[in-house]
């Protein structure tokens, strides 16, 4: 018998995603959100409310970069996530990480991590969030597999756990998708 608890805004499991962006400044602004999703195959859609000084900076520069965070930067991303960048000035330098601007979109390339979505701002319908259009996606070559394809397993990207506030490694291949239900179709 299923038990009722109470309502939690999401589920599990949700990408912990790393949103850069520059300040007006010019540091690196970087927060860390689990609200983001794919809005169709060239796009991504982010949930994040006017008053996050990322999304000022995207309505400034037209541009972000999107990054999947991993196993072995959870401090850092979690860092991200508890600061404001209106409260902490250059908060992502506090982390060690690095950067370099890409030479596609004003925005920045988060060296440390394995894949990255370079977008530009596109008109969005909402009271929250963020359209973006992804006008290029990079992976680090020693994340693919023989076939050139993203090996997901040796990303050990994280995700967030909205039950506990848990962070787990995501990479167990269990299935294959658009052929295990092929069964039911006999």
């Amino acid at each position: 018998m299923k038990k009722k608890i109470p309502t939690v805004p999401a589920i599990f499991p949700m990408p912990v995603i790393l949103i850069a962006t520059y300040n007006e400044d010019g540091t690196v602004d970087v927060m860390n959100a689990a609200w983001g999703v794919a809005y169709d195959y060239k796009q991504i859609q982010l949930n994040i409310s006017a008053e996050h000084q990322t999304f000022i900076n995207i309505k400034r520069t037209g541009a972000f970069t999107v990054t999947v965070a991993d196993a072995n930067h959870i401090a850092e991303a979690d860092y991200l996530g508890l600061v404001s960048a209106k409260k902490v000035k250059d908060k992502f330098a506090k982390t060690g990480l690095k950067s370099h601007k890409s030479d596609l979109v004003d925005a920045p390339i988060l060296d440390d991590f394995a894949i990255c979505m370079e977008c530009t701002d596109a008109p969005f319908q909402g009271e929250y969030g963020v359209l973006g259009d992804i006008v290029r996606l990079s992976v680090d070559e020693e994340y693919l597999d023989n076939k050139g394809k993203v090996d997901v397993a040796k990303l050990k990207i994280i995700a967030y756990d909205p039950f506990n506030h848990g962070y787990y490694v995501v990479g167990e291949k269990v299935g294959q998708a658009f052929s295990d239900g092929r069964k039911f179709m006999k």
